[in-house]
């Protein structure tokens, strides 16, 4: 299966990571180092489980700038939107009624 994530921040990337062990993943982003990172399978964000799994696991995983290539062939489109998470704190945010 095709799958194209959109944004690669905490929550597309893992899930991209996790969908890349079973799946065909392109990332889609708008950040050139963060796509070149992704695509030296390196994390560009600070977490041990991501990290491990772009250093060690096989993925089909590819990351790019290009929104016609991300889509053109995707079974699925996945919309990672940002979250309330405050990564100094390690916390969401509690201003919310939804949790």
């Amino acid at each position: 299966m095709k799958i194209t994530i959109v944004g690669t921040g905490y929550v597309g990337l893992a899930n991209a990571v996790l969908l890349a062990q079973h799946n065909q993943v392109t990332a889609l982003d708008l950040v050139p180092e963060k796509v070149r990172l992704i695509n030296d399978r390196i994390s560009p964000l600070a977490d041990a489980e991501i990290e491990d799994f772009l250093a060690n696991k096989p993925l089909d995983l590819h990351a790019t700038l290009d929104k016609q290539q991300a889509y053109a062939q995707a079974d699925y489109v996945v919309i990672a939107t940002p979250t309330d998470y405050d990564p100094k704190t390690n916390h969401k945010h509690s201003n919310s009624k939804v949790g």
